[in-house]
């Protein structure tokens, strides 16, 4: 593998303002950064991201991943990042064939900041295989869940971030990374496997956020066969997940879960024997 250069221009996560409370007295409250980073593709502009900035490389890598407007990490050459001009400039060892019909195709989909996805990637997505021969127990997702509350976050600085995980089957996280935006930090994740050419196939993605069809899809490119989120999902992504055949969990928090597809990959506890005195 030929990692690309790249400039290392992570922004501070939170910012300290004055805020007043109801008692009329100044507090000083952290919140978090946004900042607009927009994407140039071998001097083409694609989009503007609004971004925490924490990890912008990794962010760029998987977004363009995950977009499939590059086909290898092999592919790009280098991604600078620059802060005064707001900018990502990418330059790729050879432009993809087909790269202009896949930006004409552009859909705008739900979420924080509103995502984007480009060309046919259902089609692309139908044909991934995800390994059946991989499997979860419910005590390593209970123990994966506690790691993730105690998790010392952005969230819990400032709020207003979502927050992702990767992490392995035995409940260790793995990587965890938070941006106003889900995408963003799915995309984020996305881009570290890339560089540092992390395999997916028995992988467990941890989501704070609803799981949309765009999470979906994302987590299958990225090859993983377990999605878990505290929250809720949506019709589309329920669909997806069934038709690509993820292991897809809802509502997860504390010993509690719902498993909507691929429940055949998730072994459950045998029942504790009531105690009788």
């Amino acid at each position: 593998m030929s990692r690309p250069e790249l400039t290392n221009a992570a922004r501070p996560a939170t910012f300290e303002v004055e805020a007043y409370n109801e008692a009329g007295e100044m507090v000083p409250t952290s919140i978090a950064g946004e900042h607009p980073l927009t994407l140039y593709l071998d001097k083409r502009e694609i989009v503007t991201l609004m971004t925490l900035g924490h990890a912008p490389e990794a962010l760029i890598i998987g977004y363009l991943r995950n977009q499939r407007l590059v086909d290898s990490i092999d592919d790009i050459a280098s991604v600078q990042v620059d802060w005064d001009t707001e900018s990502a400039a990418v330059v790729t060892r050879g432009r993809k064939q087909g790269i202009e019909e896949q930006i004409r195709k552009k859909t705008v989909t739900s979420g924080c900041g509103q995502g984007t996805m480009f060309g046919d990637l259902m089609e692309e997505v139908e044909k991934i295989h995800l390994r059946n021969d991989v499997s979860l127990t419910d005590a390593n997702l209970f123990a994966l869940i506690e790691k993730v509350r105690k998790h010392e976050t952005i969230y819990k600085q400032a709020g207003a971030v979502h927050g992702c995980a990767l992490a392995s089957t035995e409940g260790e996280i793995l990587m965890f990374v938070e941006d106003v935006g889900r995408h963003n930090a799915v995309d984020a994740i996305a881009g570290f496997m890339w560089l540092d050419a992390i395999d997916g196939a028995d992988k467990v993605f941890y989501t704070t956020g609803r799981l949309t069809s765009e999470m979906v899809i994302k987590c299958a490119q990225m090859r993983i066969p377990f999605l878990v989120s505290r929250s809720g999902l949506t019709q589309m992504g329920h669909a997806i997940a069934k038709r690509v055949g993820i292991t897809m969990l809802g509502r997860a928090s504390g010993r509690h879960y719902l498993v909507f597809t691929g429940k055949e990959r998730l072994i459950r506890s045998a029942p504790q024997p009531t105690a009788f005195v």
